[in-house]
């Protein structure tokens, strides 16, 4: 147990990586929960930083697991995008952990939206720093090259390296750096098989349970209000 994280309360909320089973809502819920925090995960299939602050809708589905239960997988369609906002309201979480990347690699595409990721991001990073909330961001795993998504290697290193330098005042977890490009298998290009999530739930845990920097530290990021592109 992580003495760090033991009695803490954990809101986790992402992508598809945290709607189906055996993911990240199964891995990395009972990875935290093992390390003592009291944990409520939420995902929705497709979704962006700000659709968790609008109205906004999946038509992929959506999951839930609460502290001490079981995953709970909506697949109607359409369903709505979790509202990151009621969710702190009601669970009052110590620490959130945002796991969002790939939704918003545009991996098929030639151009890189640095300004539309900035306005993503900073969107929800705003409203974390708003509510006076600790909070991770976890970035994008290597995935597989192609596959359904379109996705590349050195378009994963660009999108990470990116979003390292714009999450504050998050920390950023880099999944690039738990394993080398292809080690994980896929089922798709971009969701990992079962022994994948497995492990980059540990290495997520492993980097969460890490004393956040000091205050002095974090002061010297960008400001959150100026545009780094």
């Amino acid at each position: 147990m992580s003495t760090l994280l033991a009695g803490l309360v954990v809101l986790v909320i992402g992508d598809s990586h945290m709607v189906h089973r055996n993911t990240l809502i199964d891995d990395l819920h009972e990875a935290l929960t093992g390390a003592g925090a009291t944990v409520y995960s939420f995902g929705a299939c497709g979704a962006t930083p700000a659709d968790y602050l609008a109205p906004h809708m999946t038509d992929c589905g959506r999951a839930s697991r609460l502290a001490g239960g079981v995953q709970n997988t909506e697949e109607a369609t359409p369903m709505p995008v979790w509202n990151a906002r009621a969710l702190i309201a009601r669970y009052h979480p110590d620490r959130v952990v945002v796991v969002m990347g790939d939704t918003m690699g545009a991996y098929k595409s030639n151009d890189f939206p640095k300004a539309w990721i900035w306005d993503q991001v900073s969107s929800l990073t705003g409203a974390l720093k708003s509510a006076g909330l600790a909070c991770d961001w976890v970035g994008p795993n290597w995935g597989s090259e192609g596959g359904n998504f379109g996705k590349t290697y050195d378009r994963v290193r660009q999108l990470s390296d990116y979003l390292s330098g714009l999450v504050a005042p998050c920390r950023y977890i880099d999944s690039t750096r738990f394993a080398k490009p292809g080690e994980w298998h896929t089922i798709d290009g971009q969701h990992l098989d079962a022994a994948g999530y497995q492990a980059w739930a540990a290495g997520i845990t492993g980097a969460v349970a890490v004393p956040m920097p000091a205050p002095a530290a974090a002061s010297e990021a960008p400001l959150s209000g100026a545009e780094p592109w």
